[in-house]
C-alpha cells in the first residue's frame, strides 16, 4: 500500500481584462487509484508578483500580460477607486 500527494494546476482561465485565474488539484492516490481530491482557486492581476505561483501559470501571465494590458487594466482600476470616491 502506497499513498501519495500530488497537486496539479488542472484549469487556467484568462478574464478579458487580464486576469488570470487557475485551480490547483490536490489529489491524495493509493496504489494508482485516486482515494480523494480537493481543489484551491486563486486570481492574479495584470503585473502581481508572481514569487509561489506555479510555472505553467507563470508562463500564462508573462504571455497575456502586455505593457497595453497592464496599462488598460492599471487604468481602469484607478477609474473604478475615482468613482468610488466621488460617489462618498
Amino acid at each position: 500500500m502506497s499513498l501519495t500527494k500530488t497537486t496539479v494546476v488542472d484549469q487556467i482561465t484568462v478574464e478579458e481584462n487580464g486576469t488570470v485565474l487557475y485551480r490547483e488539484a490536490t489529489r491524495i492516490m493509493e496504489d494508482g487509484k485516486q482515494l480523494s481530491q480537493t481543489y484551491h482557486r486563486s486570481s492574479l492581476t495584470p503585473a502581481q508578483d508572481l514569487t509561489g505561483v506555479p510555472a505553467n501559470v507563470v508562463a500564462i501571465c508573462n504571455t497575456v500580460w502586455t505593457a497595453e494590458v497592464v496599462a488598460a487594466y492599471q487604468a481602469a482600476q484607478a477609474a473604478a477607486e475615482a468613482a468610488r470616491n466621488t460617489v462618498a
